[in-house]
C-alpha cells in the first residue's frame, strides 16, 4: 500500500488561481522573470500568510478573530517602546510580545467559550480595546525604536546552501506552515474541523469543544504576535502597521476556499489565498491600477468566494443525490414472461 498525497476540498482551485497570478506577474513584471522576484514577494506576503493560518484555525472551528490587526499594531508599538534602540533588550522583548499575543488570544477564547458571547462581538471589542490602549499609550505617535536584532527577523536573510540568501521571514513562514499542516492532520486538528462542521455531534461524542476553540484563539493570537515581529522588522514602527490586516486575513482565508462558519477548508489553501492576495495587489500595481481600490477588491473577493462556496456546495450535494433520485422516479420494468 503506497501513500499518495491528497488535496483537501477547495485547495486545488486556490492553487490554480495562485499559479495564474504568478504567471501574470512573470508576463507583466520584468523583476518576476527570476526566482529572486518571487522570493521577495514571499517575503512581503509572509506576515499576512501567518495571520491567515491563525485566522483559518478560528474560522474552521466556527468563529472569527477581528482583533489580529490591532494586536499586530500593539505588538510593534510595545516592542519599540520597550527596546528603544537597546540591542540587548530584544532578547526579552520578543518573548514578551509573543506572550502578549498568546494572552490576548486566550482572553478572546475564554470570553467566547465561557461567557457564550459570539466571537465576532468579542474580537471586535478586543480590537477597540487594543486600538484605544495603543493610542492612549502613544498619544497617536509611537515612541522608541526597534533594534537591529529585533528587525533582523523581518528584513534579514540567512545564507542557505544551494539557495543563496533566504529571508528569515520566509524560513519562519515555512516552519509555521509545516507545523500547521501536521497539526491539522492529527487528531486535534481533525477535531477542530469537526467542531465547525457539527458542534453538537462533537459534544455528544465526548469532544472538548470549549478547549478546542480556546486553543484556536490562543494560536491565532500567538501567530498575530509573530506577524507583528516580522512586520516591525520589515516596515518599522507605525501606529497604522496593523490597520485592516484582520479583513485581509479573512479575505485570504475565504479566497483559499475555507467555508465561513467552519467545517471545511485547508490550511494550505488559506496560506495560498494570502499569497494570492499579495500577488493580486502587486499585479494591479504593475498594471497601474489605483491602490485605493484595494478595499473594493477585497469586498468583491469575499462576496464572490462565499457565493461560489455556497453554490458549489449545493451543486455537489445535488450531484450526489441525483442517482438516488433518478432511481426513485424510474418506472418499474415489466416482468418478463
Amino acid at each position: 500500500m503506497t501513500w499518495r498525497p491528497r488535496l483537501a476540498e477547495g485547495t486545488a482551485p486556490a492553487l490554480v488561481f495562485l499559479l495564474l497570478l504568478l504567471i501574470g506577474l512573470a508576463i507583466v513584471g520584468p523583476a518576476y522573470s527570476e526566482p529572486a522576484g518571487y522570493l521577495a514577494l514571499l517575503k512581503r506576503a509572509a506576515p499576512l500568510m501567518i495571520l491567515a493560518i491563525g485566522q483559518y484555525l478560528v474560522i474552521v472551528s466556527g468563529g472569527f478573530d477581528l482583533s489580529v490587526g490591532a494586536l499586530v499594531t500593539a505588538g510593534v508599538v510595545i516592542a519599540a517602546r520597550l527596546i528603544d534602540g537597546d540591542e540587548s533588550a530584544a532578547a526579552w522583548v520578543i518573548p514578551l510580545v509573543l506572550g502578549f499575543g498568546l494572552l490576548v488570544g486566550l482572553v478572546n477564547g475564554l470570553v467566547t467559550t465561557k461567557l457564550l458571547v459570539p466571537s465576532f462581538i468579542v474580537t471586535l471589542g478586543m480590537l477597540l480595546v487594543l486600538d484605544g490602549a495603543t493610542f492612549l499609550w502613544t498619544g497617536g505617535a509611537p515612541r522608541g525604536a526597534l533594534s537591529e536584532g529585533f528587525r533582523m527577523f523581518g528584513r534579514g536573510a540567512v545564507d542557505v546552501p544551494l539557495l543563496g540568501e533566504v529571508p528569515w521571514s520566509v524560513l519562519i513562514l515555512l516552519a509555521i506552515l509545516v507545523a500547521a499542516v501536521l497539526f491539522m492532520r492529527g487528531g486535534t486538528g481533525r477535531a477542530l474541523v469537526a467542531v465547525g462542521d457539527n458542534e453538537a455531534t462533537v459534544r455528544l461524542s465526548g469532544g472538548q469543544v470549549d478547549r478546542l476553540r480556546l486553543l484556536a484563539f490562543a494560536l491565532s493570537g500567538l501567530l498575530a504576535a509573530v506577524a507583528a515581529i516580522l512586520l516591525g522588522g520589515f516596515a518599522g514602527v507605525s501606529a497604522q502597521v496593523g490597520n485592516g490586516l484582520e479583513f485581509r486575513a479573512i479575505t485570504a482565508v475565504v479566497l483559499g476556499g475555507v467555508l465561513l462558519g467552519g467545517g471545511r477548508g485547508s490550511v494550505v489553501a488559506a496560506a495560498a489565498g494570502a499569497l494570492s492576495l499579495e500577488a493580486l495587489f502587486t499585479l494591479l500595481n504593475l498594471l497601474g491600477v489605483s491602490g485605493a481600490l484595494k478595499s473594493a477588491v477585497q469586498g468583491v473577493i469575499i462576496i464572490v468566494a462565499v457565493a461560489y462556496a455556497s453554490l458549489g456546495g449545493g451543486v455537489r450535494q445535488r450531484l450526489r443525490l441525483w442517482p438516488k433520485q433518478r432511481d426513485r422516479v424510474r418506472p418499474a420494468q415489466p416482468a418478463s414472461s
